[in-house]
């Protein structure tokens, strides 16, 4: 019966955050990062930051137990100060690699977003296994599991990516920026929102107990995430008019068709596009085509910015080759 159900609480743990992940994924509509990242810093949240971070906590938590002698003083201080700090750095480490070393996939805030939120749910598929099992089938048995799915999936699911995302915003921002102050100091700034909303979160938990708890963290948590919705489609808007712009002038030249701009400059029409592409056996040039045009739109938005250089002189010549060459192939 335990093998079961720790097998019941790592399947649940895991299963929902890679339906989350991939809504954040299809969020991210026009450009999408590439797998192996997305994966890269999936495992991270789930390996790396989960693990060091459940270490750390313990032992933090376990030095203020001996030092105070007060078990009460011990999981407020390790709730509410250390854990923020703590995981929220381990995970902010992965968008910040991200950021170092794969800087031409971190294009917009969206990116920022993105990379951080895949980074959270790795972490809380890993978390999410150990309450299941722990505070789920260990007190209460299956339907123990159940009713802790519910509150760590229905409830909070989306509370992690919530506290990270901040850090990818700053690192976004960062990015493009060329201001040094601007460069570290938002970054900074997005690690500490990152931090507090957590605390506020673990403290309401730990204060407040029973209903009275659950239900000021509800308010507290599903206003964030309602906030952080409208900022993302801000970001997404955002993202179309830079679109929009930079794709303009390649009509003109010639480069792609007035059709083809109309279908590249909406997300919806591009889907739509994919959809009958699949029908016809041309998803993978639809595709292509689509892919490459909004890369042209950034790679040219990244030119205008202040400071920026195109890594490779030829980069947008070469893309603008490649949607000459295709664009009498795909469907107008």
């Amino acid at each position: 019966m335990p093998i079961l159900g720790l097998i019941l609480s790592i399947l649940l743990g895991f299963l929902p955050m890679f339906l989350f992940a991939y809504l954040v994924f299809w969020t991210d509509r026009y450009e999408k990062e590439p797998f192996l990242l997305l994966g890269g810093v999936f495992i991270w949240g789930a390996i790396v930051a989960a693990g060091a971070a459940f270490t750390v906590n313990s032992f933090l938590g376990l030095g203020i137990y001996m030092f105070t002698g007060s078990q009460t003083f011990a999981d407020l201080s390790t709730s509410s100060v250390i854990a923020p700090i703590i995981e929220e750095t381990l995970k902010g480490i992965a968008c910040l690699l991200v950021f170092l070393y794969f800087r031409r996939e971190f294009d917009s805030i969206l990116d920022g977003i993105v990379y951080a939120a895949i980074t959270a749910l790795g972490f809380a598929a890993t978390e999410n296994v150990y309450y299941l099992y722990t505070y789920g089938f260990q007190e209460n048995g299956w339907s123990g599991i159940f009713w802790m799915l519910f509150i760590r999936v229905i409830l909070v699911g989306w509370q992690h990516p919530f506290y990270t995302a901040f850090i990818g915003i700053g690192l976004a921002i960062a990015r493009l920026n060329r201001n040094p102050w601007i460069i570290i100091f938002v970054p900074i700034l997005g690690l500490g929102i990152a931090i507090i909303t957590h605390s506020i979160h673990n403290s309401i938990s730990t204060v407040f107990q029973g209903l009275q708890g659950l239900g000021i963290g509800l308010i507290f948590d599903w206003s964030g995430w309602l906030v952080m919705g409208i900022f993302i489609i801000w970001a997404l808007f955002r993202e179309q008019r830079w679109i929009i712009s930079q794709l303009g002038e390649e009509v003109a030249n010639g480069t792609i068709s007035p059709s083809q701009y109309k279908t590249a400059c909406s997300a919806w029409a591009q889907s739509s596009a994919r959809i009958q592409a699949l029908f016809s056996g041309q998803f993978h040039l639809v595709n292509r085509f689509y892919s490459t045009a909004v890369e042209l739109a950034y790679k040219k938005h990244q030119a205008t910015l202040p400071g920026e250089k195109v890594h490779d002189p030829s980069e947008i010549d070469h893309l603008r080759g490649i949607l000459e060459q295709m664009r009498f192939q795909v469907p107008s």
